[in-house]
Protein backbone atom coordinates (compact mmCIF):
# COMPACT_ATOMS: atom_id res chain seq x y z
CA UNK A 1 0.00 0.00 0.00
CA UNK A 2 1.57 3.68 -1.13
CA UNK A 3 -0.16 7.14 -0.30
CA UNK A 4 -2.03 9.05 -3.51
CA UNK A 5 -3.06 11.64 -4.19
CA UNK A 6 -7.28 11.62 -3.81
CA UNK A 7 -9.56 14.10 -6.04
CA UNK A 8 -10.72 16.98 -4.42
CA UNK A 9 -12.24 20.71 -5.56
CA UNK A 10 -12.79 23.67 -3.27
CA UNK A 11 -14.93 23.10 -0.59
CA UNK A 12 -16.26 26.59 -1.15
CA UNK A 13 -17.22 25.74 -4.79
CA UNK A 14 -18.71 22.84 -3.48
CA UNK A 15 -20.68 24.49 -1.19
CA UNK A 16 -22.03 26.92 -3.96
CA UNK A 17 -23.18 23.83 -6.18
CA UNK A 18 -25.29 22.62 -3.12
CA UNK A 19 -27.02 25.44 -2.72
CA UNK A 20 -28.13 26.16 -5.78
CA UNK A 21 -29.06 22.80 -6.11
CA UNK A 22 -31.38 23.66 -2.93
CA UNK A 23 -32.50 26.73 -4.35
CA UNK A 24 -33.41 25.14 -7.90
CA UNK A 25 -35.54 22.16 -5.73
CA UNK A 26 -37.25 24.91 -4.05
CA UNK A 27 -38.37 26.41 -7.22
CA UNK A 28 -39.18 23.15 -8.80
CA UNK A 29 -41.30 22.34 -5.68
CA UNK A 30 -43.23 25.76 -5.91
CA UNK A 31 -43.99 25.13 -9.49
CA UNK A 32 -45.17 21.28 -8.66
CA UNK A 33 -42.80 19.74 -10.52
CA UNK A 34 -42.14 17.14 -7.61
CA UNK A 35 -39.81 14.85 -9.62
CA UNK A 36 -36.86 17.67 -10.43
CA UNK A 37 -37.32 18.55 -6.78
CA UNK A 38 -36.53 15.26 -5.51
CA UNK A 39 -33.56 14.75 -7.54
CA UNK A 40 -32.13 17.78 -6.96
CA UNK A 41 -32.26 17.43 -3.79
CA UNK A 42 -30.59 14.34 -3.27
CA UNK A 43 -27.83 15.44 -5.36
CA UNK A 44 -27.23 18.34 -2.62
CA UNK A 45 -27.60 16.02 -0.31
CA UNK A 46 -25.01 13.60 -1.81
CA UNK A 47 -22.38 16.31 -2.69
CA UNK A 48 -22.88 17.46 1.11
CA UNK A 49 -21.56 14.36 2.11
CA UNK A 50 -17.81 15.10 0.16
CA UNK A 51 -17.38 17.92 2.34
CA UNK A 52 -14.51 17.60 4.44
CA UNK A 53 -12.10 19.92 6.63
CA UNK A 54 -8.28 19.30 6.52
CA UNK A 55 -6.60 20.76 9.15
CA UNK A 56 -2.61 21.73 8.77
CA UNK A 57 0.06 19.02 9.26
CA UNK A 58 -2.88 16.81 8.50
CA UNK A 59 -4.18 14.13 6.01
CA UNK A 60 -7.55 12.49 5.78
CA UNK A 61 -7.25 9.12 4.07
CA UNK A 62 -10.16 8.14 1.96
CA UNK A 63 -11.98 4.96 1.09
CA UNK A 64 -14.77 4.12 -0.73
CA UNK A 65 -17.14 1.11 0.33
CA UNK A 66 -13.61 -0.30 1.47
CA UNK A 67 -11.17 0.93 -1.59
CA UNK A 68 -9.22 3.38 -1.11
CA UNK A 69 -9.01 5.75 -3.25
CA UNK A 70 -6.23 8.42 -1.88
CA UNK A 71 -5.28 10.84 0.70
CA UNK A 72 -5.66 14.61 0.43
CA UNK A 73 -2.83 16.77 2.69
CA UNK A 74 -3.87 19.80 1.87
CA UNK A 75 -5.43 21.96 4.48
CA UNK A 76 -8.73 23.97 3.46
CA UNK A 77 -12.37 23.22 2.62
CA UNK A 78 -12.38 20.30 0.12
CA UNK A 79 -15.43 18.67 -2.16
CA UNK A 80 -13.95 14.72 -2.58
CA UNK A 81 -16.23 12.00 -3.81
CA UNK A 82 -19.84 11.54 -1.95
CA UNK A 83 -20.38 8.90 0.21
CA UNK A 84 -16.38 8.38 0.72
CA UNK A 85 -14.78 7.55 4.52
CA UNK A 86 -12.54 9.90 5.34
CA UNK A 87 -10.08 8.61 8.36
CA UNK A 88 -7.78 11.73 9.92
CA UNK A 89 -3.96 10.31 10.24
CA UNK A 90 -1.73 13.34 12.28
CA UNK A 91 1.40 13.80 10.25
CA UNK A 92 2.44 16.43 13.39
CA UNK A 93 5.97 15.03 14.89
CA UNK A 94 5.38 13.34 17.84
CA UNK A 95 6.95 12.35 21.04
CA UNK A 96 7.06 8.12 22.61
CA UNK A 97 8.56 8.09 25.87
CA UNK A 98 9.38 4.51 26.53
CA UNK A 99 8.83 3.20 29.93
CA UNK A 100 11.89 2.16 31.84
CA UNK A 101 13.14 -1.57 30.80
CA UNK A 102 15.31 -3.67 32.69
CA UNK A 103 17.72 -5.81 30.43
CA UNK A 104 21.00 -7.11 30.61
CA UNK A 105 23.91 -5.52 28.80
CA UNK A 106 26.46 -7.82 26.76
CA UNK A 107 28.61 -8.56 29.62
CA UNK A 108 24.87 -9.56 31.61
CA UNK A 109 24.79 -6.74 33.68
CA UNK A 110 21.22 -6.16 34.73
CA UNK A 111 20.31 -2.51 33.66
CA UNK A 112 17.78 0.18 33.19
CA UNK A 113 17.43 1.91 30.19
CA UNK A 114 15.06 4.22 28.65
CA UNK A 115 14.58 6.33 25.23
CA UNK A 116 12.78 9.27 23.63
CA UNK A 117 11.79 8.34 19.94
CA UNK A 118 10.39 10.94 17.71
CA UNK A 119 8.83 10.09 15.21
CA UNK A 120 6.38 11.67 12.67
CA UNK A 121 3.71 9.59 9.90
CA UNK A 122 5.16 10.20 6.01
CA UNK A 123 2.41 7.56 4.34
CA UNK A 124 -1.13 7.82 5.49
CA UNK A 125 -1.99 4.89 3.23
CA UNK A 126 1.17 2.50 5.19
CA UNK A 127 -0.32 4.19 8.51
CA UNK A 128 -3.70 3.08 8.32
CA UNK A 129 -3.82 -0.28 6.05
CA UNK A 130 -0.72 -1.38 6.81
CA UNK A 131 -0.93 -2.07 10.16
CA UNK A 132 -3.20 -2.38 12.96
CA UNK A 133 -2.89 0.43 15.27
CA UNK A 134 0.49 2.85 13.90
CA UNK A 135 0.56 4.31 17.28
CA UNK A 136 0.64 1.06 19.49
CA UNK A 137 2.84 -0.15 16.44
CA UNK A 138 5.18 2.66 17.55
CA UNK A 139 5.41 1.66 21.20
CA UNK A 140 5.98 -1.40 20.38
CA UNK A 141 8.83 -2.13 18.20
CA UNK A 142 10.35 1.24 20.07
CA UNK A 143 10.47 -1.01 23.49
CA UNK A 144 11.76 -4.20 21.51
CA UNK A 145 14.48 -1.85 19.34
CA UNK A 146 15.70 -0.20 22.93
CA UNK A 147 15.63 -3.43 24.39
CA UNK A 148 18.18 -5.01 21.43
CA UNK A 149 20.50 -2.35 20.92
CA UNK A 150 21.48 -3.05 24.64
CA UNK A 151 21.78 -5.84 24.73
CA UNK A 152 24.65 -5.08 21.92
CA UNK A 153 27.34 -3.10 23.51
CA UNK A 154 28.06 -2.95 27.85
CA UNK A 155 27.31 -0.43 30.00
CA UNK A 156 30.48 1.09 30.50
CA UNK A 157 34.00 -0.28 30.69
CA UNK A 158 37.28 0.89 31.58
CA UNK A 159 39.97 -1.97 30.06
CA UNK A 160 39.72 -1.30 26.87
CA UNK A 161 38.46 1.35 24.04
CA UNK A 162 35.09 -0.01 22.76
CA UNK A 163 31.22 1.20 22.31
CA UNK A 164 29.62 1.67 25.65
CA UNK A 165 26.09 2.67 26.60
CA UNK A 166 26.88 5.08 28.82
CA UNK A 167 30.18 6.56 27.31
CA UNK A 168 28.84 7.01 23.74
CA UNK A 169 25.59 7.70 23.85
CA UNK A 170 25.72 10.10 20.31
CA UNK A 171 26.75 6.31 18.48
CA UNK A 172 24.17 4.93 20.50
CA UNK A 173 21.40 6.80 19.35
CA UNK A 174 22.43 6.58 16.00
CA UNK A 175 22.42 2.99 16.27
CA UNK A 176 18.86 3.28 17.99
CA UNK A 177 17.26 5.63 15.14
CA UNK A 178 18.49 3.16 12.25
CA UNK A 179 17.31 0.03 14.11
CA UNK A 180 14.04 1.47 14.82
CA UNK A 181 13.81 3.02 11.06
CA UNK A 182 14.03 -0.18 9.62
CA UNK A 183 11.13 -1.80 12.18
CA UNK A 184 8.59 1.32 11.92
CA UNK A 185 9.04 1.67 7.81
CA UNK A 186 6.40 -0.58 7.36
CA UNK A 187 4.15 1.45 9.24
CA UNK A 188 4.92 4.47 7.10
CA UNK A 189 6.79 6.47 9.90
CA UNK A 190 10.12 8.21 9.97
CA UNK A 191 12.23 8.03 13.08
CA UNK A 192 13.37 11.72 13.34
CA UNK A 193 15.37 11.31 16.51
CA UNK A 194 16.34 8.83 19.26
CA UNK A 195 17.82 9.61 22.54
CA UNK A 196 18.18 7.94 25.79
CA UNK A 197 16.42 9.43 28.52
CA UNK A 198 17.31 7.06 31.00
CA UNK A 199 20.61 4.44 32.02
CA UNK A 200 21.52 2.86 35.16
CA UNK A 201 22.59 -0.26 36.78
CA UNK A 202 19.93 -2.05 38.56
CA UNK A 203 19.22 -1.40 42.41
CA UNK A 204 20.61 -5.29 43.41
CA UNK A 205 23.93 -4.66 41.66
CA UNK A 206 24.33 -0.78 41.12
CA UNK A 207 26.52 -0.70 44.82
CA UNK A 208 28.57 -3.27 43.63
CA UNK A 209 29.16 -1.97 40.13
CA UNK A 210 29.92 1.17 41.67
CA UNK A 211 32.77 -0.48 43.37
CA UNK A 212 33.96 -1.81 40.39
CA UNK A 213 34.11 1.41 38.58
CA UNK A 214 35.94 3.46 40.90
CA UNK A 215 38.27 0.06 41.36
CA UNK A 216 38.74 0.31 37.27
CA UNK A 217 39.37 4.14 37.30
CA UNK A 218 41.95 4.12 40.10
CA UNK A 219 43.87 1.57 37.93
CA UNK A 220 43.80 3.13 34.81
CA UNK A 221 44.76 6.60 36.47
CA UNK A 222 47.75 4.94 38.39
CA UNK A 223 48.93 3.52 35.08
CA UNK A 224 48.79 6.77 33.46
CA UNK A 225 50.59 8.07 36.10
CA UNK A 226 53.04 5.00 35.69
CA UNK A 227 53.97 5.91 32.20
CA UNK A 228 54.32 9.26 32.85
CA UNK A 229 56.66 8.99 35.31
CA UNK A 230 58.94 6.36 33.55
CA UNK A 231 59.06 8.80 30.85
CA UNK A 232 59.97 11.44 33.13
CA UNK A 233 62.64 9.46 34.73
CA UNK A 234 63.65 8.51 30.89
CA UNK A 235 63.73 11.81 30.04
CA UNK A 236 65.89 13.18 32.92
CA UNK A 237 68.83 10.47 32.65
CA UNK A 238 69.05 11.99 28.72
CA UNK A 239 69.13 15.08 29.32
CA UNK A 240 71.50 15.05 31.92
CA UNK A 241 73.84 12.75 29.87
CA UNK A 242 73.42 14.74 26.72
CA UNK A 243 74.47 18.61 28.49
CA UNK A 244 77.55 16.15 30.23
CA UNK A 245 76.18 17.62 33.84
CA UNK A 246 77.48 14.12 35.03
CA UNK A 247 77.79 10.66 34.77
CA UNK A 248 76.29 8.05 35.98
CA UNK A 249 76.93 4.33 36.55
CA UNK A 250 74.14 1.63 35.98
CA UNK A 251 73.87 1.87 40.21
CA UNK A 252 73.22 5.39 40.35
CA UNK A 253 70.94 5.41 37.01
CA UNK A 254 68.79 2.96 39.12
CA UNK A 255 68.33 4.89 41.98
CA UNK A 256 67.88 7.74 40.45
CA UNK A 257 65.09 6.33 38.34
CA UNK A 258 63.64 5.05 41.81
CA UNK A 259 63.94 7.66 43.72
CA UNK A 260 61.90 9.85 40.56
CA UNK A 261 59.40 7.36 40.72
CA UNK A 262 58.79 7.10 44.16
CA UNK A 263 58.43 11.22 44.45
CA UNK A 264 55.86 10.86 41.34
CA UNK A 265 53.75 8.18 41.98
CA UNK A 266 53.50 8.57 45.63
CA UNK A 267 50.00 10.48 46.39
CA UNK A 268 51.77 12.66 48.85
CA UNK A 269 54.86 15.14 48.63
CA UNK A 270 58.06 13.55 48.92
CA UNK A 271 60.00 14.29 52.02
CA UNK A 272 63.92 14.60 50.53
CA UNK A 273 66.82 13.40 52.75
CA UNK A 274 70.02 15.67 52.62
CA UNK A 275 73.10 14.47 52.23
CA UNK A 276 75.94 16.99 54.28
CA UNK A 277 78.52 14.92 54.43
CA UNK A 278 80.57 12.35 56.81
CA UNK A 279 81.91 12.70 60.31
CA UNK A 280 84.95 10.87 58.96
Amino acid sequence: MRESKAWYVNGFLGILFILLFLIVAAISLLQQMLMPAIVLAVLAVLLATGITIVEPNQAKVVTFFGRYLGSIRDSGLFLTIPLTRRQTVSLRVRNFNSSTLKVNDIEGNPIEIAAVIVFKVIDSAKAVFDVDNYEKFVAVQSETAIRHVATKYPYDTFEHEEITLRGNADIISDVLATELQERLKVAGVQVVEARLSHLAYSPEIASAMLQRQQAAAILAARKKIVEGAVSMAQMAIEQLEKEGVLELDDERKANMVNNLMVAIVSERAAQPVINTGSLY
